[in-house]
């Protein structure tokens, strides 16, 4: 077992301590709103934080920025002090790196639409089994003959294409329906006009940014401004799944750590796992479970514990349960089962409590040194030593400029990917192109370079060929296909690439 300082997160007739050689264990913390959890996870937060561990955050209502600035002595908080008994408490804060999707409140986050692939995305863009499976048909196609997706215009460029050309890719791909590039085409701009888009593109997010410790060995603090990112609750549960996914697939295997290598908390968690299709429901509970070996820590932040599927809740062995509210049968039921998740203790009416405790008490059961959970215990909750709140504008910007990462991602940069690969290719048709089979053909020319070959058959164009070194490949698997993402280049050339996605690797369907 670890040696690193058990973190103080609660006390009820004793000191209540997250072991850090079992934070990777996942947890959960949840409760009615207003009830304390915001305070927890900073908590949590700064507690991860001290050993070192860099914490990655989501910021649904702007309060968690003041976790980077020392917190006061009020008179509330010196009550709740001397009621804990903390004589030598000092306040302090952490070092944090701010983020935001829009480039608004931190430094841009962005993937490329390669990376994000085709299960994700279809998520994303809410479309059926028939729609996705025609967005894998342009990833699967794409992918092999090197076209990039980057951002949004490359997709959009990539369906067109297909679309006019629908008759080539059939036999070799699939039926593809102009009623499925439509709907697709109309959810992107759908994506598009609510911000979306500008997750897409590069400079990419490397990982590596987020497992950062400061000059005086804490972990920074990663906190994602998500106040407007919560406007497209899909956009905000998606981009978390994608960053949980690369963590999974990213690093290397750790086994039992002293402690996390990072701890990732998922707020507002009931927006993962609403109508999640069961495909992808699957590969979550795989990521939950398998994901601790590689030294993360999962913690999901949500109202009730039956808004997590029971599945994953049985994964979370940390537990932090404030009130819950019972005003209707319903509640009174979700007040029963959230008591039923606890270790009993004899000398607590866990469902009882559930319904009296106040603002900052909460139901605690962590796991002990043996992997086992301990009896639930109702405890006050420790306060934070950083400021409890919103730091102000000036503040925010004098840390942006600060950063470990500042200048890295606030340019974007557009380089050569599938739309201007399209755009380079129809302008080399020549201008007395026949109809559009063969005009087809005239752009598959320009594209994979093709010269004056023809089809055999005057009414069908000649089939898209493979990329170099493809053609010994063995047929995907349904689940290799529906995981599957497309190409990543390596260095500054649009070099042979790299498949990847959601899971890959536990498909074999990751190459090196």
């Amino acid at each position: 077992m670890s040696h690193a300082e058990p973190i103080l997160v609660a006390k009820s007739d004793r000191d209540l301590f997250l072991l850090p050689a079992l934070a990777n264990r996942h947890g959960l913390v949840a409760g009615a709103t207003g009830t304390g959890k915001t305070v927890t996870l900073q908590v949590l937060a700064e507690g991860f934080s001290r050993l070192g561990v860099p914490v990655f955050v989501a910021d649904i209502k702007g309060d968690l920025s003041g976790i980077s600035q020392p917190g006061a002595a009020t008179p509330k908080l010196q009550e709740r002090l001397r009621r804990l008994g903390l004589d030598d408490f000092s306040f302090g804060g952490c070092p944090v790196t701010f983020w935001d999707v829009f480039g608004e409140q931190g430094h841009p986050v962005r993937t490329t639409v390669s990376e994000m692939g085709p299960l994700l995305l279809a998520r994303l863009l809410q479309l059926n089994e028939t729609q996705a499976g025609v967005l894998n048909i342009v990833f699967r196609l794409a992918d092999e003959h090197g076209l990039l997706l980057l951002d949004t215009r490359d997709l959009r460029a990539v369906l067109q294409y297909v679309g006019e050309n629908a008759a080539a890719f059939t036999t070799q791909y699939g039926n593809i329906s102009s009623a499925s590039i439509g709907a697709i085409q109309r959810n992107l701009l759908t994506l598009e006009d609510q911000g979306g888009d500008r997750f897409f593109g590069e400079p990419a997010l490397n990982l590596d940014d987020l497992l950062q410790t400061d000059s005086q060995g804490r972990g920074v603090v990663n906190v994602l401004a998500a106040d407007r990112l919560m406007q497209s609750p899909k956009v905000y549960a998606t981009f978390l799944l994608w960053m949980l996914s690369e963590l999974f697939e990213t690093l290397p295997e750790v086994g039992d750590p002293p402690q996390p290598k990072l701890v990732f908390f998922f707020d507002e968690a009931h927006l993962l796992f609403n109508d999640m299709p069961s495909v992808l429901l699957e590969k979550v509970e795989q990521v939950i479970r398998l994901i601790r070996s590689k030294g993360v820590g999962v913690y999901f932040v949500t109202q009730n514990p039956s808004d997590i599927p029971e599945t994953v809740l049985g994964q979370l062995g940390n537990r932090v349960q404030h009130a819950l509210r019972a005003f209707t049968p319903r509640d009174q039921a979700a007040v029963r089962a959230a008591a039923r998740t606890f270790r009993p203790n004899a000398k607590l009416d866990t469902e009882a409590a559930l319904i009296e405790l106040a603002v900052g008490e909460a139901l605690v059961s962590f796991l002990d040194d043996k992997g086992q959970p301990q009896p639930v215990e109702r405890a006050l909750i420790v306060p934070p030593h950083s400021q409890i709140g919103p730091i102000n504008a000036a503040q925010r910007q004098a840390i942006l400029r600060n950063s470990l990462v500042a200048g890295v991602y606030d340019q974007p940069v557009d380089r050569e990917s599938a739309y201007e690969r399209l755009r380079q290719a129809r302008g080399e048709t020549p201008a007395a192109a026949p109809a559009a089979p063969a005009k087809s053909g005239g752009l598959l020319d320009a594209l994979f370079g093709r010269g004056g070959q023809t089809s055999s058959s005057p009414s069908a164009p000649s089939p898209l060929p493979r990329a170099p070194g493809r053609s010994g490949r063995q047929p995907d698997t349904f689940g290799t296909m529906v995981a599957k993402s497309a190409a990543r280049t390596v260095g500054s050339t649009i070099a042979r690439e790299i498949v990847r996605g959601l899971l890959g690797s536990m498909f074999g369907g990751r190459r090196r």
